[in-house]
């Protein structure tokens, strides 16, 4: 699997571990802008075993609450896309979700290991759960561990990303370094749409697609983009994928009910049509079921956007160490 970028030549290789890791997005983008990926940690069996597929990495399938820093090597990086259903604008958002408290694993092991920086991927809710009082104290804990933390919104679709899919980047730097100010720019590009992202794969088999049945949820709103748009976000339950784009237009009847054009046949996505719009590279093999395939690439940080992150964090490191 080519996973290097040759358009960059790097005078160091940075290294990294990862928590909440997954089948390996964020760490893949990094590995891409030159980091070397030594340590990875997930719960989920399935999301491990693909990791391990694509990368070098140790990587340790447990819970992140039972991972003692020594376990972990030393490294420039911790990366960590801590669970994020808690604070979701599409489900219930409840500030108590046991899933919110995660992050304080990622304090705790950010806090003992001291790299030079760290990276955290979340959904866009973060930023107004609780009016904000949330995002401001996982800010908080990281700045007491000795960190300059910064916050940013970011769309998934500016950074060749063929989707839309806004979520939070929190990128802290340790204080000695000195770094007061960072942001991360997006492309000046045009947007990379579904013809791009789509045209080099051939007809999926059928055991590559969700056929669940489409809840009353589901049919709430359109649920196509067209071949020259970007994708909705790709979700991690199979069963709200949304449709491929040779389907037919959806039809607006009210306000909170459509139905399915009749023009020609209806699908939704393939999980290989998923991984393509993550940016995943096109021969990834995912491990599991047809459901934990979905799950591991909507849940997972886009390549190509994890990628533009580590170029941009790359950039201030390069110039302190």
């Amino acid at each position: 699997m080519a996973l290097q970028d040759n358009n960059h030549q790097y005078n160091r290789i940075f290294t990294a571990a990862s928590l909440f890791c997954g089948a390996g997005g964020l760490d893949m983008g990094f590995e891409q802008a030159g980091f070397n990926a030594l340590w990875a940690n997930d719960n989920d069996k399935n999301s491990c075993e693909t990791h391990k597929g694509w990368s070098n990495a140790n990587v340790v399938c447990c819970d992140v609450a039972k991972i003692d820093p020594g376990q972990i090597p030393d490294t420039d990086i911790i990366l960590g896309g801590f669970p994020c259903q808690g604070f979701s604008l599409s489900g219930p958002r409840k500030v108590d979700d046991s899933r919110n408290r995660l992050y304080k694993e990622y304090v705790r092991l950010v806090n003992a290991k001291r790299p030079a920086a760290f990276i955290g991927e979340n959904v866009k809710g973060l930023l107004s759960l609780a009016n904000g009082a949330f995002l401001e104290a996982i800010v908080d804990e990281f700045s007491g561990c000795g960190y300059n933390v910064f916050f940013q919104a970011v769309n998934a679709r500016d950074f060749a990303v063929p989707q839309d899919r806004q979520r939070v980047i929190i990128t802290g730097f340790r204080k000695d370094l000195k770094i007061s100010s960072f942001t991360i720019p997006s492309l000046e590009r045009d947007l990379v749409d579904l013809s791009d992202a789509l045209k080099a794969l051939g007809e999926p088999a059928e055991d590559e697609i969700c056929t669940e049945p489409f809840s009353s949820r589901y049919m709430s709103r359109n649920r196509k983009r067209r071949w020259n748009q970007v994708s909705f976000t790709i979700p991690a339950m199979a069963k709200q994928v949304t449709l491929h784009p040779s389907s037919p237009d959806m039809v607006k009847l009210s306000r909170d009910e459509w139905v399915f054009g009749e023009d020609s046949p209806t699908r939704r996505l393939s999980y290989r049509e998923c991984a393509a719009i993550q940016t995943f590279p096109p021969d990834m093999e995912f491990v599991g079921n047809l459901a934990s395939k979905y799950k591991q690439i909507g849940n997972a940080v886009p390549v190509a956007l994890a990628r533009n992150i580590a170029y941009a964090v790359r950039k201030e490191l390069e110039t302190k160490i």
